[in-house]
């Protein structure tokens, strides 16, 4: 039994889920898990499909289990399922069973949701700058996150805040 505890970083597309993972695995000296759709989609060579949201899970949760090994009592995961889950029912209308069945088999054990108050960059995979659509996708992960009944936290404002923020609540995390 693992007692690794896995904390997902969730958000809207720039929102510094990279930034913050990357600070807290620096903070409590562990490993963080990239978000595999960017590396997946930098060397598809054409546009994605809905069976591509398939393999990228099937990578996300590659990745996971290859970090889990080399976690010190947390493993920060930039990104989860629930992300393809919300993308695939905004782009598609629907989502393929294998997402959905992996979100509620695979375990974590708290999530920490990213604002979209972070200012936007521009970026060639990323789609969605407008206001209205980064505060719909955010409400969707809190909405789903609350769903999980796990603990949870929002973090906003700049890079320094975002992580006093998250180490405060990651703290709370750890066992009495």
């Amino acid at each position: 039994m693992s007692t690794v505890k896995k904390i997902v970083i969730i958000g809207g597309e720039s929102t510094g889920k990279s930034t913050l993972c990357e600070q807290l695995a620096a903070h409590y000296h562990t490993v963080w898990v990239n978000e595999f759709a960017r590396e997946y989609l930098e060397h598809l060579g054409r546009e994605y499909t809905q069976a591509d949201l398939v393999e990228i899970a099937k990578g996300q949760l590659a990745m996971e289990e290859k970090q889990l090994s080399l976690a010190n009592k947390f493993l920060f995961c930039d990104t989860d399922l629930h992300v393809l889950k919300v993308w695939s029912d905004y782009k598609y209308g629907s989502c393929d069973e294998f997402i959905s069945d992996h979100i509620i088999t695979e375990k974590y054990d708290a999530y920490i949701l990213n604002s979209p108050d972070f200012p936007w960059e521009e970026d060639p995979l990323r789609e969605h700058p407008e206001p209205e659509l980064r505060e719909y996708f955010f409400n969707t992960y809190l909405s789903m996150i609350k769903e999980t009944g796990l603990p949870y936290c929002v973090v906003e404002g700049d890079k320094v805040s975002r992580l006093e923020t998250a180490v405060t609540f990651t703290n709370s995390l750890r066992p009495s």
